[in-house]
């Protein structure tokens, strides 16, 4: 038996050069690819993995704790550690954290990478929503009219949360969770730009909900052609507009 397998410290790296640390995550990464641990699956108890792996069960825990961070596995108060349900929610969630430290001089790339994936979500979706998603989505858009057409006095927290709405529900009918997920990753970075285009820029509220009336009328015919075309106009605005404006929105967001 390896005489470091129980104590608390991490030991030295391994003949392969790999950590400890890495060679729970790797193997443990190994054991759900090959079937032998599934979504939900219990985990062998810590001093029998340890064993198992040749590893100390401090460098075990900081694996696992690893693999918790990125949704992998879960541990649950006195019942032990298990395989996540492995959903790309889940699993592209610590994405999210990353795009929030991306710096602010570069939002225009975030939204480019915004129009790209949800540019292909509205063409699945075109192909895939139901009626139901199609009501959904018009009634987001119908919630909202009658302040995007009044001429002063806009709600802009009410306006952002319908347009929110509505991208989730195309990226929820593409059918494709990991793309969903993707997309998902990226709003929280990229809402504040377009919070700033929809304050600062005159007619942009009228335009967004008619690009938006546009891209419903595509995906409601089922043409993903003219739904890509109509999802990809209407982000590349927000595009240029985080590119030409992007002093000004970094400006406007440390103000807040």
């Amino acid at each position: 038996m390896n005489s470091h397998a129980d104590n608390g410290v991490s030991a030295s790296p391994t003949g392969d050069g790999r950590s400890q640390t890495d060679v729970v995550v790797d193997e443990i990464k190994r054991m759900i690819t090959s079937g032998s641990l599934t979504a939900g699956a219990r985990l062998p108890i810590e001093k029998d993995l340890a064993i198992s792996l040749g590893v100390s069960r401090g460098s075990l825990r900081e694996g696992v704790r690893a693999l918790c961070i990125m949704g992998v596995l879960e541990t649950r108060q006195g019942d032990g550690t298990y395989v996540t349900s492995l959903e790309p929610s889940l699993l592209l969630a610590p994405m999210s954290f990353m795009v929030d430290l991306h710096s602010p001089d570069n939002g225009s790339h975030l939204q480019s990478v915004r129009r790209v994936l949800e540019t292909e979500a509205a063409g699945l979706a075109a192909r895939h929503i139901g009626a139901d998603a199609i009501a959904e989505a018009d009634a987001v858009l119908t919630s909202i009219e009658p302040m995007v057409f009044q001429s002063d006095g806009l709600d802009h927290d009410a306006i952002m949360e319908a347009d929110i709405a509505f991208h989730r529900i195309v990226a929820r009918a593409s059918e494709n969770p990991a793309l969903e997920a993707l997309i998902e990753a990226l709003a929280s970075r990229t809402i504040r730009t377009r919070m700033w285009r929809a304050i600062s820029e005159e007619g942009a509220v009228r335009a967004t909900h008619a690009e938006h009336r546009a891209i419903q009328h595509a995906l409601a015919t089922h043409d993903p052609d003219a739904a890509r075309l109509r999802m990809g106009t209407h982000l590349l605005a927000v595009e240029e507009f985080s590119h030409d404006h992007a002093d000004e929105a970094t400006a406007a967001t440390e103000a807040q």
